[in-house]
């Protein structure tokens, strides 16, 4: 019975029940044949003996396949309309599977009992090619890096991004059941930005007070990020259409090997470390901010990415990320 509660109470706590059987040597089988008494009967089903009382709805077998369902499949996939598990699409899945009637609320249990909790998902582009992305980490990126050395380059990830006044983040404490109000002016103003960010903790950024980033903006950007440099500049940014034009493209060839460009997988901004310049601003700074005028507004902005760019170890540690660790 000990190891049988040695189980069962780590996967109540959230962890896999595969993890947990591979760590005590037990195979999966056996663990969700344990998890089944215990949804039954609690502690006492775990003894050796049999429990009296009404035979479990759901065998161990049973509750594997749910598991392995939920946690790796989307539902989508198995023609429900929406991409987001609910306990009552699972109960639906139940049913039809196995002939078995439980309500949410017995699923919420049976879920939790298996380590399965509600979370808030990321969101990712179908368009996005994993086989490209595992490209891009163990061949592409590595050969970049390698020739940078060779070259005494710098590695620079690059981004641009749009901000607007009226974009808030963050909460505030307030009494219960009433919604604090900040003020703040109902005009609307935007800006465009252009940044680039190095594993040692380098920032360089520009700002764009109207329109968007479009080539001769970001040639701009290339003109002023390789002014004074010493070394040869390689930079590495999404296929935006500022990025990947003709204009752009005949710019750096005139630049005689001063700077390369270089693109990242389409649809993969976890793998840009300048990503989180942007998350700085808009998330940890502007987006807590009241601001009053457009001028209020820019010299906020000015000072968040200062700031930024005055804290290389804090963009060092955008590197740390774990989808990022493979660019530090």
């Amino acid at each position: 019975m000990a190891l049988r509660i040695r189980v069962v109470a780590p996967v109540e706590k959230g962890q896999s029940p595969e993890v947990v059987g591979k760590a005590l040597g037990l195979n999966r089988t056996t663990i969700y044949d344990w998890l089944a008494l215990y949804r039954r009967g609690g502690e006492i089903a775990l003894k050796s003996k049999p429990v009296p009382g009404r035979p479990a709805k759901l065998t161990g077998r049973q509750l594997k396949w749910i598991y392995d369902t939920v946690t790796r499949r989307n539902p989508m996939q198995l023609k429900f309309e929406f991409a987001l598990w609910t306990r009552q699409m699972v109960a639906t899945l139940i049913k039809d599977r196995f002939k078995v009637k439980l309500s949410a609320v017995s699923v919420g249990r049976l879920l939790a009992r298996l380590g399965i909790t509600a979370q808030r998902p990321l969101h990712r582009a179908i368009e996005r090619d994993e086989t490209l992305v595992q490209k891009w980490l163990t061949t592409e990126y590595p050969k970049i890096k390698k020739m940078a050395i060779n070259k005494g380059a710098d590695i620079y990830f690059g981004d641009a991004a749009h901000i607007r006044s009226d974009h808030h983040a963050g909460r505030t404490w307030g009494k219960k059941g009433v919604t604090p109000i900040v003020e703040a002016t109902g005009a609307r103003h935007g800006m465009s930005l252009i940044s680039a960010v190095t594993s040692r903790g380098t920032m360089r950024f520009m700002i764009k007070e109207k329109g968007g980033v479009n080539a001769a903006v970001f040639i701009e950007f290339l003109k002023r990020l390789i002014a004074g440099a010493k070394k040869p500049v390689y930079l590495i940014v999404d296929r935006g259409p500022a990025h990947i034009a003709k204009k752009t493209k005949a710019f750096v060839e005139t630049l005689g090997g001063a700077l390369r460009l270089f693109y990242l997988p389409p649809y993969s901004p976890h793998r840009n470390p300048d990503e989180l310049v942007w998350k700085h601003l808009k998330a940890d700074t502007i987006g807590r901010m009241v601001t009053t005028s457009k001028a209020d507004f820019k010299g906020k902005v000015v000072n968040s990415m200062r700031s930024l760019q005055k804290r290389p170890d804090k963009i060092r540690a955008f590197y740390q990320k774990p989808s990022l660790r493979y660019a530090a």
